[in-house]
């Protein structure tokens, strides 16, 4: 029904009011192309193994009770101001002798220079995580830099379309610059409802790739799900990416709940000189979205193959407040994990550059001082218990449906 007078579908006209940062749905050839996916089965992209999404109904109430604790809400913020690394445009103005280097830049922001180009991975310089400027996970520390004072940027790299990775006025920023967005398929749609012209997206099902300034970018599995607005149709992929330069490799993880698939990613396009692992906002209510950092070591070896030698960069911690677990927990949890099995991991502020085939690595435990301390409980037993489980989370051969995808606290509007 349309009613007089008016020239569009009365769906069309709702949907053209809806707020700008909830982006667009799929149409036209995006949507056919998504339609034609051997990923997209029964009206939504699917997982490589089912993954549950969010806690429901007992345990919804469970976490409820959990998260908004006043004694667990403390331990998730950082006691005291985050320290940031001092000199990051000073040490960015100069190129990295050995060809390779990262920056995280809190999050899963990470700038990356290799072999001679530059990438930014999940790039999010807004104030919060959310499509509201007055609601949602508001960060726990400033940028280390301003946008547009880290220069020209060859690609921007989008794993998915939350908004703790794909932010409406960092993109918009960004798409003033004329660089190029390298993104899963269907997470075109928002781009272009941006300002983001046609002809400076890359958009990609899993496995495929394309060419960015010298640089190989492959769109690999991922095992997590979509969505940003008030219905969650799953017409926009996630993925992890794979980029290849002439001497260097490395890999962004995105978000991913563990699964076989690692190893696959790293034989076909690894050994990696540097992995950026997510290793936050896990919990044991959605345990096959996000990994913890048990899980995130133990794809980091997968993707190394049989000689392990590359760097894992652990990322998605420590700047919003997304999860139960304690602020510091993923990054001790790390610590713990790269002990037990020998990895080199590294572990810079929130700002600082580091080379990956460097002899020296960040390597001191900067967060302690802001962790906030307190009495062990049954809960955080329990998220410990998740943590140093190598097995958390993998499915068994039967494991859940694929396509289960209803939300998460994740991209809720609220923390």
């Amino acid at each position: 029904m349309t009613g007089a007078g008016f020239p569009h579908p009365l769906r069309s006209r709702l949907r053209s009011l809806r707020p700008p940062a909830f982006g667009a749905d799929p149409a036209g050839a995006r949507l056919q192309r998504i339609r034609s996916s051997p990923n997209f089965v029964n009206g939504t992209f699917q997982n490589p193994v089912g993954a549950r999404t969010r806690p429901s109904g007992a345990s919804m109430l469970e976490f409820a009770r959990i998260y908004f604790r006043k004694e667990a809400r403390a331990r998730r913020t950082p006691m005291g101001r985050v320290p940031l690394h001092p000199g990051t445009l000073t040490d960015l103005a100069q190129p990295p002798a050995s060809g390779l280097r990262l920056t995280w830049m809190g999050h899963s922001s990470v700038l990356a220079e290799i072999d001679g180009r530059r990438i930014l991975f999940d790039p999010v310089w807004g104030e919060r995580c959310s499509p509201f400027s007055f609601a949602g996970p508001r960060r726990l520390h400033p940028v280390p830099a301003p946008l547009a004072a880290l220069g020209p940027v060859d690609v921007v790299v989008i794993s998915h379309d939350h908004y703790d990775h794909l932010d409406l006025p960092t993109v918009r920023a960004l798409a003033a610059t004329g660089t190029v967005f390298a993104v899963p398929l269907g997470v075109g749609a928002h781009l272009e409802r941006w300002g983001v012209s046609p002809a400076r997206l890359r958009e990609l099902d899993w496995n495929e790739t394309t060419e960015v300034s010298g640089l190989t970018l492959t769109a690999t599995p991922a095992r997590h799900f979509c969505g940003r607005g008030l219905r969650n149709q799953q017409h926009a992929l996630w993925a992890s990416w794979a980029v290849a330069g002439p001497v260097h490799r490395i890999y962004h993880s995105g978000d991913t709940g563990y699964f076989p698939g690692f190893r696959d990613i790293g034989a076909q396009h690894g050994p990696f000189d540097a992995t950026m692992i997510q290793i936050g906002a896990y919990s044991e209510y959605w345990p096959d979205i996000h990994m913890t950092p048990a899980e995130g070591m133990r794809a980091h070896l997968d993707l190394q193959g049989p000689e392990p030698s590359g760097v894992m960069l652990p990322i998605h911690w420590g700047t919003f407040n997304l999860a139960p677990h304690p602020w510091s927990e993923p990054a001790e949890g790390t610590v713990t994990a790269a002990a037990d099995t020998g990895a080199r991991i590294a572990l810079p502020r929130p700002g600082e550059p580091f080379e990956p085939t460097s002899a020296t690595l960040p390597a001191e435990p900067w967060w302690r001082a802001v962790a906030a301390p307190g009495r062990r409980t049954g809960d955080d037993d329990r998220a410990d218990a998740l943590t140093r489980s190598p097995g958390a989370g993998v499915p068994s051969a039967g494991g859940g449906g694929k396509g289960e995808s209803t939300g998460s606290p994740e991209v809720a509007p609220t923390a």
